[in-house]
């Protein structure tokens, strides 16, 4: 299999992208050639990173926080809250993770990243192919997993929808568990949305 890094950048922002030094204090990404950059997260929303990655099997699963991907054919190099991968599969060096070993993506939704993870980051993961994308929404106190993904660019999705609430079991067939949210915290004082 070819390196990640080896492969040719398609567009003059996936270059300056990749040799640019961000301050090290922000989360950066590179979503359909845009760059994003984030402050660090809340308390609560590493708590619920923790718990997910606890009830993943690491005997079967690579659960890794803060890994690249890359999706070139969408100019994009997202940073989920965490990538789960089949042991055994993907690079074992290397910033970026090829799209096309990881089983799962989950994302935590930040009181400003709402849009980011219901829309552009939704779009991206299934034009990638990637199996299973669950969103975790500490505004909402509920998990979205969304599965079957279809379709191309922008007008990509997953034909699949399960919403479970905050202490509900949530199947996640993808990996073969049943996630147990009774310890997600919700987010307190903060407005609602409407995402799905």
């Amino acid at each position: 299999m070819t390196a990640v890094e080896d492969r040719p950048m398609t567009t003059d922002i996936m270059k300056y992208f990749e040799n640019v030094a961000f301050p090290e204090e922000f989360k950066v990404e590179l979503l359909r050639g845009e760059i994003v950059m984030m402050a660090g997260p809340d308390v609560a929303h590493n708590d619920i990173v923790e718990a997910v990655v606890d009830q993943i099997p690491r005997r079967r699963w690579r659960r890794l926080q803060t890994q690249d991907i890359a999706i070139l054919e969408e100019s994009s190099q997202p940073q989920p809250d965490l990538v789960v991968v089949e042991r055994g599969s993907g690079p074992g060096q290397g910033r970026l993770m090829p799209c096309e070993v990881i089983t799962m993506l989950v994302e935590v939704v930040s009181k400003t990243s709402v849009e980011r993870d219901y829309g552009v980051k939704r779009s991206i993961y299934a034009a990638a192919k990637v199996p299973a994308y669950l969103v975790i929404d500490p505004v909402m106190a509920q998990c979205v997993l969304l599965t079957e993904p279809s379709g191309h660019g922008e007008y990509a999705d997953y034909r699949r929808q399960r919403i479970t609430k905050f202490g509900d079991i949530t199947p996640l067939e993808p990996i073969g568990i049943e996630l147990d949210t009774s310890e997600f915290a919700a987010y307190e004082n903060v407005r609602p949305h409407r995402y799905p």
